[in-house]
């Protein structure tokens, strides 16, 4: 039997295609979108985090959100940014394999939070009066630590299995790495990653899928029987929630299906843009839903602009 030794090229080649032919425009919108979303996150995050009145449930999962898209643009936008200066798009081994961690667990904690925003609005709703005793301190630190662990674990599980398979490739279909990417150039046997590639699938999506569903169910329930004031209230606090997630789902199913199976056969252009919209659209969407959706939290940002402009 072939003696097979872990084989770990120095530098992996991205695949910018027709990109780089236009790179000094696309610095340009890299740097423009990178701006944008670190000053629309920090400014839902500071009007939360400097206002006691926003320190409530609600708020403090809006303001994990509007953190954990800042982490995953930070794992993405400054590496695209310097491969565009450069003659050769290359991104070393080691830095790819964090690469992968940081998006993959991005995405994982963006569901997970979006669970617990569930959640509490389930509480919110179908027990107003036991929401104070439900949705307590030690509750709500619970639930993002578990919002955090959850993800962190297994995607540390999954790129450590990478990490194990020599690579007889170093061309990545796309412009960022992405765990998938990097297993298919090995040079093994990689039956055990897809395996536990789709076993994480299973449990990032489906296990938060079940929990929200439960609670929009349940929500919907009492809307029906309840008072148009509920209602409303129920509308008002659920939207941005529900556009959220239905956006996240639709761009991570693309990632992890489309993308996983038939890479080659989508045009350039549209795995380009696809790929992009799981990294650059709910960071942008999330404060802007959150931020104009939500008068609390656009009156406090106004208010923090106003006194931040008169000093």
């Amino acid at each position: 039997m072939e003696n097979k030794t872990l084989f770990h090229p120095p530098y992996l080649t991205l695949n910018f295609g027709e990109i780089f032919s236009e790179k000094s425009i696309y610095c340009s919108i890299v740097m423009f979108g990178y701006l944008l979303i670190i000053a629309l996150n920090a400014a839902v995050i500071s009007a939360i985090a400097l206002h006691k009145s926003l320190h409530e449930p609600m708020y403090i999962f809006i303001a994990a959100l509007c953190i954990n898209g800042l982490y995953g643009s930070s794992s993405f936008f400054p590496g695209l940014f310097y491969n565009l200066l450069q003659e050769t798009q290359t991104i070393s081994y080691v830095a790819c394999m964090v690469q992968i961690f940081c998006i993959h667990t991005y995405g994982s904690i963006e569901l997970t939070i979006l669970t617990a925003m569930a959640y509490d609005r389930y509480v919110s709703i179908c027990n107003p009066l036991r929401y104070n005793t439900i949705m307590t301190s030690s509750k709500i630190f619970k639930l993002l630590i578990g919002a955090l662990f959850y993800p962190n674990i297994l995607v540390g599980v999954h790129v450590m299995l990478t990490v194990r398979l020599p690579l007889c490739q170093t061309e990545i279909l796309k412009i960022y790495c992405d765990n998938w990417s990097v297993v298919r150039l090995s040079c093994v046997d990689t039956t055990v990653n897809n395996i536990f590639g789709l076993f994480i699938a299973t449990c990032l999506l489906a296990v938060p899928l079940i929990p929200i569903l439960y609670s929009y169910i349940k929500i919907f329930r009492v809307c029906v029987k309840s008072s148009k004031e509920v209602r409303d209230k129920a509308l008002q606090t659920c939207t941005p929630h529900l556009i959220t997630f239905v956006n996240f789902i639709f761009d991570t199913s693309f990632e992890i299906l489309l993308y996983r199976f038939v890479p080659s056969k989508l045009p350039y252009e549209l795995r380009v843009i696809m790929s992009l919209q799981f990294l650059v659209i709910p960071p942008i969407l999330n404060p802007v839903i959150y931020g104009l959706k939500m008068k609390e939290i656009k009156s406090r940002i106004i208010r923090l602009f106003k006194r931040n402009s008169g000093k």
